[in-house]
């Protein structure tokens, strides 16, 4: 399983939106200015996450982001999610993959089957309050 651009970027301007909560909507200019993104492709983020419900949106000249819900309310692993589709480490262990001839044989299902609960429990056990209490610590230093 490999995080895309879009995946890790998703979670750069989510941690950019609750660092910058102060009640009122967020540019994507700014975002882009500070995470160094283009606002092309910021715009293709945050269509998807708007999209989900993760993100409320305004338009006009004081509109831009703001994040739907307290950044406690949010896990990496629902961010990634959206953008990521799923996080399964092979193809036969995501949402309605088809049902694998060898499933009842495999020799490496369960090797598989853990590492995609080990990776869940991971992502789902981060919030995105954490990470950006992550990320001032880094700053502090």
């Amino acid at each position: 399983m490999k995080v895309s651009t879009k995946g890790r970027y998703a979670l750069r301007l989510m941690i950019d939106l609750a660092e910058h909560d102060h009640g009122s909507f967020i540019p994507l200019k700014e975002i882009s200015a500070r995470q160094g993104i283009s606002i092309k492709y910021l715009e293709q983020i945050v269509n998807q996450l708007s999209r989900s419900g993760l993100l409320r949106s305004v338009r006009g000249a004081q509109g831009g982001y703001r994040l739907a819900k307290p950044a406690k309310a949010y896990t990496a692993g629902e961010i990634l999610r959206v953008t990521e589709g799923g996080l399964a480490p092979i193809a036969c262990l995501e949402k309605n993959a088809a049902v694998c001839p060898r499933n009842d044989t495999c020799s490496t299902l369960p090797f598989w089957n853990g590492f995609a609960q080990a990776i869940n429990n991971y992502v789902d056990n981060i919030t995105l309050e954490d990470l950006v209490n992550q990320h001032r610590d880094i700053i502090k230093k």
